[in-house]
């Protein structure tokens, strides 16, 4: 089968043909349909993610697919069942062996590319607004980042949860993405100053930033009293080194969010959250951006379009460019 892998660590990934996996005790084999890539795909690949396997391996996070084959002791699902996995790599290949405990069953309105660009967006942004900042309706949400993948999911699900949301990305056709999205006001991070923006609406109750770095500051600097900054990541590639004066004048809390640890430590707080979000999926209040979808063979175009910020919501890889993945 076909695989996008690093073979040695410091390597840059290419295509290889390696031999296709069999399911041990507990796990399934996967005909995976499409792979949805997301900005710790890049780190892995320069050796900086806190869950970078040892080479070689596989890379690709999150999947979605057909069951082909059950391992030993597996129950509750059988071949054909399409599913989405969070794997944590082993993604970008045209099969692959998962936990059985970590597929989940998708409901038939849901496409396969959907399920590939779901998990960890949504996952992420319920999981840190519902159950980390406690989002309350009527509270202002602002979202750094808005545009991106997780971004854009913190604006559909804030929105969702009752609270105004205020969407940060750089760019007039990143923001239309947000708006379409339902933020409620719009600061463009190219030439907004981001404090006074959110000042001039009052101040923020909680802070969404998978950026980091100077957009971080400012938004600190506009919080509130008792406001909760949410730390999702740091693709400006600076971690922000926090004044613990400003929190206690203001009473401020930071915290992060890395939902794939739950999965070692609280597995049911991110079960519970998915079954929330795939009902609100089939109830038609969630609809996925995904802005591009490329073949397998063109991978490193689909990681490119991330490294340059040049994707809104998320980019999606597919096994095979002639095969419907829905």
């Amino acid at each position: 089968m076909r695989a996008y892998r690093i073979a040695r660590q410091g390597e840059a990934p290419a295509l290889a043909e390696i031999a296709r996996p069999v399911p041990g005790p507990g796990e399934i084999g996967l005909r995976i349909a499409a792979c949805g890539l997301n900005f710790a795909d890049l780190l892995m690949i320069e050796g900086r993610y806190q869950d970078t396997p040892a080479a070689p391996f596989t890379l690709g996070m999150e999947v979605a697919g057909t069951v082909e084959t059950l391992g030993p002791g597996v129950e509750g699902l059988r071949p054909g069942d399409r599913v989405a996995v969070f794997g944590g790599q082993g993604g970008l290949a045209e099969f692959g062996v998962f936990p059985a405990a970590r597929a989940v069953r998708l409901p038939d309105s849901m496409s396969l590319v959907e399920a590939a660009a779901f998990q960890v967006a949504y996952g992420t942004s319920h999981v840190a607004l519902a159950h980390r900042a406690r989002l309350q309706p009527g509270e202002t949400l602002l979202v750094l980042g808005a545009a991106g993948g997780v971004g854009l999911s913190a604006v559909e699900i804030g929105k969702l949860m009752g609270a105004r949301v205020i969407a940060c990305a750089r760019g007039a056709d990143k923001l239309a993405v947000a708006r379409r999205a339902g933020a409620d006001h719009l600061i463009d991070a190219a030439t907004d100053d981001i404090r006074e923006a959110c000042r001039a609406r009052g101040g923020v109750d909680v802070v969404y930033d998978p950026v980091g770095g100077d957009q971080f500051r400012a938004a600190m600097r506009a919080c509130r009293p008792e406001a909760r900054l949410l730390a999702i990541g740091f693709a400006s590639g600076e971690v922000p080194q926090i004044p613990a004066n400003h929190l206690l004048v203001k009473n401020l809390s930071v915290m992060g969010l890395y939902w794939g640890g739950y999965l070692s430590f609280r597995p049911e707080i991110v079960t519970d959250s998915l079954r929330r979000l795939l009902a609100w999926h089939t109830e038609g209040k969630l609809r996925p951006h995904v802005s591009h979808v490329l073949p397998l063979a063109r991978t490193a175009e689909a990681l490119a379009l991330l490294r340059g910020r040049k994707s809104t919501g998320k980019v999606v890889v597919t096994m095979d460019a002639d095969r419907d993945a829905r």
